[in-house]
């Protein structure tokens, strides 16, 4: 099956930042000891592609280890899961990594959307209206991220609306890229990520992160500049209980939002990835009994 890259890179923008991890340029040491550092390790991490790492910092040493469980057992992929789509990225891998895929992708580009600028900004610009109604009304978001994700989603189909993401060299160049760098993370289906395990599935999607932030950077899309250009900065805390604001600029827009961490033996932690990671680790509902 084809797939065109331009409304792909236009999706991924809006992936990558989908459940967005606070970034920002100062360095810190190993353990969050400080609220702002629960925000600062996790976008080193990010800013250099070690999502294994991300995972270790995210959460408290027990919750990890449940989710390596959980992981194994093909009951979770955290915290791929806090991307959204994230039941398509096997599927996505497996395309891109599949036989002449880079030619059957190319083609369906130029068949569909090469030239075609006109089309794609108007996908954008209804990306952008429909994504937010989406955030407000759907999802297990939290106050927090519904703000967040908001100022994302609109960042992102603005960047959509201008992008050249019918450019025919540089989605060509996009798609071969991707497909070698798919074909190196060995993830073409879940069967795969249960096997390699967490830690081992995270390092080889880090570096296909790694090319995919490359991907995206002709089109004036560049992630890691957005990660290198944060501020954070201590709102409030009260005991175990912190609110930290996040400043930043996304494509060109400025980003400004409060995230909410707390300390467990002390060590300070982003309280909506802690929410999400437990959710994945919890016990399936009982199904409804019958009459």
């Amino acid at each position: 099956m084809t797939r065109s890259i331009a409304p792909l890179l236009l999706c991924c923008a809006l992936v990558a930042c989908g459940r967005p991890p606070a970034p920002t340029s100062a360095a810190v040491p190993g353990a969050a000891t400080r609220p702002a550092q629960a925000v600062q390790l996790l976008t080193r991490h990010l800013r250099d592609n070690d999502l294994a790492a991300f995972a270790r910092d995210a959460v408290p040493p027990a919750l990890h280890a449940q989710l390596e469980t959980a992981w194994q057992q093909g009951h979770s992929r955290w915290p791929l899961d806090e991307l959204p789509f994230d039941d398509r990225l096997p599927g996505l891998l497996s395309t891109l990594a599949a036989p002449g895929a880079e030619a059957s992708l190319q083609r369906g580009f130029d068949r569909q959307f090469a030239g075609a600028g006109l089309q794609i900004r108007g996908a954008a610009a209804s990306l952008g209206l429909f994504g937010a109604q989406y955030i407000q009304r759907q999802g297990d978001y939290s106050d927090d991220e519904r703000q967040h994700y908001a100022q994302l989603i609109q960042a992102a189909s603005r960047w959509g609306t201008r992008a050249p993401l019918a450019d025919r060299g540089r989605a060509h160049a996009a798609i071969l890229a991707l497909a070698v760098a798919a074909r190196r993370t060995g993830l073409a289906s879940p069967a795969d990520f249960r096997r390699l395990g967490m830690d081992a599935s995270l390092q080889r999607m880090g570096a296909f992160a790694a090319v995919f932030k490359q991907a995206l950077q002709p089109y004036g899309l560049d992630l890691d500049a957005s990660l290198d250009g944060m501020r954070v900065s201590l709102q409030q805390q009260t005991g175990d209980s912190a609110r930290v604001r996040m400043q930043y600029v996304f494509v060109g827009q400025d980003i400004d939002t409060v995230v909410a961490v707390e300390r467990i033996d002390g060590r300070w932690y982003l309280g909506d990835f802690l929410r999400h990671a437990r959710n994945a680790v919890a016990p399936p509902a009982p199904a409804a009994g019958r009459p």
